[in-house]
């Protein structure tokens, strides 16, 4: 008997143990082929009007914190609205998003992450964290869910992120346009993403971010980023320095001085749930 405790003692530190690697790192950016088209010649422009009614109703961007809240509670609360958000994702699952430019596609795939992130949300609120909402049993969060048709497929939020985005722009921007629903992450943006928008919209998003004390900052002569910043350092130069080269090109004077002091950092993420205090 004390051998078969030890052993599903065992098991159970080894499947901590992945959910903690899985907890602690990025997902590589494996491009999904299928996805990897385009039509240049389109000058097709996609509807997400509906989409920016739910922001403009449920995103409050003045928060004092300086970190964008969506309520939840009251999408939640409102079946007209709910109604609304599940058309805006249905319209875009009848669009192949490969039909248009790169440009339509990109605020296409993001729009749909974020309208995504809060789709999942709204039904499960109240809680802490969106890590709280299970993809599998040893997943932590909703990433691995297999939440939306497409062309045949049925694609999760890990996918349209790491197997799309990331590996067919290859822009590290597009850490800031995605957001997972937390305090530790860049803002919701309160404009839907447009196609003629894309450029200035990713360069608010950076500098916002990095000029925010989640994004950069210095503690006890320790300069602290974002976990972000650990887990796709593949995206950012791949070292530290290329972090924080990236950090410094979007920083203010007073952060950029700081900054250039040091050659590492530490990393620090809040997983809270990014909802009204």
């Amino acid at each position: 008997m004390k051998r078969q405790n030890t052993k599903v003692s065992c098991i159970g530190a080894l499947l901590l143990a992945l959910v903690i690697s899985a907890a602690a790192s990025g997902q590589d950016a494996d491009l999904i082929p299928m996805w990897d088209a385009s039509d240049e010649r389109s000058a097709v422009r996609i509807d997400h009007s509906a989409w920016q009614d739910i922001l403009d109703a449920y995103l409050i961007s003045d928060h004092p914190s300086g970190i964008n809240r969506f309520d939840y509670g009251a999408l939640k609360a409102s079946s007209e609205d709910r109604q609304k958000l599940g058309g805006y994702l249905k319209s875009l699952s009848d669009i192949d998003p490969r039909a248009h430019s790169r440009d339509e596609q990109m605020a296409y795939w993001i729009n749909l992450y974020n309208a995504l992130t809060v789709y999942v949300v709204v039904p499960r609120f109240p809680v802490d964290s969106i890590k709280d909402i299970k993809s599998g049993l040893i997943d932590f969060g909703p990433w691995n869910l297999e939440l939306f048709p497409l062309q045949g497929e049925k694609l999760t939020l890990n996918q349209i992120e790491h197997g799309i985005l990331r590996p067919i722009w290859q822009d590290p921007r597009i850490h800031y346009a995605v957001n997972c629903a937390s305090h530790g992450c860049p803002n919701l943006a309160g404009r839907a993403y447009q196609a003629e928008t894309l450029e200035q919209m990713l360069e608010e998003g950076a500098r916002a971010y990095v000029n925010h004390p989640r994004g950069a900052q210095i503690v006890d002569d320790e300069l602290i980023v974002s976990s972000i910043y650990d887990w796709y350092k593949v995206d950012f130069g791949d070292t530290d320095e290329g972090v924080i080269a990236h950090l410094f090109n979007y920083a203010e004077p007073g952060l950029k001085a700081q900054l250039a002091k040091f050659d590492d950092f530490s990393d620090d993420y809040d997983w809270r749930l990014n909802s009204p205090e």
